[in-house]
């Protein structure tokens, strides 16, 4: 008998039951191209990485440019232009401070990146002890084993593998319109009652600044970032910034961190680094945390390697995405889409719907439960609208470069779910 099980394994799919995907055949500007002639705005940049739209000229060039050179080289013993120039320009354009960038190939990675480099920076102290991280409640990470570790394993999407992965510390979730909010207040009363106790287990606190992303789509005051890096420099823990879904302006600012003031000492970029075009991720690392590793013992060099380490075509377009944005001044363009959002999606009130919240080119519906967005994917098909939900949170995140009234169609969609429902 034929075998007719799928042979493509999806993601976060359970493939007995799950429906078959669109199938894409060209992409351009803020559309998806499927194989029956539909045309869909795609209102969640591909999960949050697609800043310029699809198919960008100036990216396509630096790709095919770079390509023409080479693709890629081992960067054990080799570096290269577009490493070494990138590598200047994220210390350029990120806080001041992080003056080191260590390159691997997913958001994922790059978690697995920071926790080993703040393990092995107090190993190289001869501190064994500090091995443990504090993340907070609601957090997300990665899919990689250590990134779950610091991922929420109460509520979060890893949860089956409570028990199974490195123990670590969670605080609730900071939230409120300010940090004397009483959920900051708990959140660092918790977390100073941590430290104070546990202070030589801990190695460092990972979390998102501002915007938990996959784990619960809510934001929190930039003031409590400020008191975090306060009690970690008391207690002397690395502090962690998983910027990979806030970087490159979804917040509003350019950086999340920008928002406070606060440099941590370890920071991650992905997703929007490259535009969508390619998996790359950047770790970046203040010269407190480099110069533990600076030794004439081999030992001490930081003991990571990824085979596609900076790889010279993601490199390449990774900086023409960094001067597109700066040229074409997409600050501006995020502020305009946050406005957009706030009069579409603000005062929006329905008998299954939570909550809604906006900042930047992030804008939020969460519902009572996962069942009230049971069939919005099709829904939003039928309008010709990419969305693709995640639990019981239905949200856009779209690309920087969608027009107004683009972004009026998706956002419309939104509103008609809710009164549908």
């Amino acid at each position: 008998m034929p075998d007719n099980t799928p042979k493509l394994w999806l993601p976060y799919a359970q493939m007995k039951t799950v429906s078959p995907p669109c199938h894409v055949v060209k992409a351009k500007g803020t559309r998806l191209y499927l194989d029956d002639g539909t045309a869909l705005i795609d209102g969640i940049s591909s999960w949050w990485c697609v800043i310029h739209g699809y198919n960008h000229p100036v990216l396509n060039r630096a790709a095919t440019e770079q390509l023409a050179r080479f693709a890629h080289v081992m960067m054990g013993g080799l570096v290269h232009d577009p490493a070494l120039c990138l590598a200047d320009e994220l210390v350029r354009i990120t806080p001041d401070g992080l003056n080191h960038v260590f390159f691997a190939d997913s958001g994922s990675v790059g978690v697995e990146v920071a926790l080993k480099m703040a393990i092995q920076f107090w190993r190289n102290r001869g501190v064994k002890e500090k091995s443990r991280f504090v993340a907070l409640r609601g957090g997300y990470h990665g899919d990689t084993t250590g990134a779950m570790s610091v991922s929420d394993d109460d509520e979060g999407m890893h949860r089956l593998f409570k028990g199974t992965l490195l123990p670590q510390y969670f605080v609730a979730a900071p939230d409120g319109e300010s940090a004397e909010s009483p959920e900051c207040q708990e959140s660092l009363r918790q977390l100073t009652e941590l430290f104070s106790s546990s202070a030589s287990q801990i190695a460092g606190m990972i979390l998102e600044p501002v915007f938990q992303g996959a784990g619960g789509f809510r934001f929190y005051p930039p003031e409590y970032l400020l008191q975090v890096r306060r009690l970690c420099d008391e207690y002397d823990i690395i502090l962690v910034f998983d910027e990979v879904a806030t970087g490159f302006g979804r917040t509003g600012a350019m950086f999340a961190a920008d928002l406070a003031g606060v440099t941590p000492d370890i920071m991650i970029l992905s997703k929007a680094l490259t535009g969508g075009y390619f998996g790359l991720s950047a770790t970046l690392a203040t010269s407190r945390v480099f110069d533990a590793f600076m030794s004439n013992e081999p030992g001490y060099a930081f003991m990571h390697g990824p085979t596609y380490m900076g790889h010279a075509v993601a490199c390449a377009v990774a900086l023409a995405s960094i001067k597109l944005f700066e040229r074409e001044n997409y600050l501006e363009k995020i502020a305009a889409i946050e406005r957009v959002l706030k009069e579409e999606l603000i005062g929006v009130t329905g008998s299954s719907l939570r909550d809604v919240r906006v900042q930047g080119a992030i804008g939020v519906f969460e519902f009572n439960s996962a069942a009230n967005l049971k069939g919005l994917q099709d829904f939003a098909r039928t309008r010709e609208v990419w969305l693709r939900p995640v639990d019981k949170w239905l949200y856009t995140m779209p690309p920087y470069v969608i027009t107004e009234e683009d972004l009026r169609k998706v956002t419309a969609v939104m509103r008609e779910w809710v009164s549908y429902r």
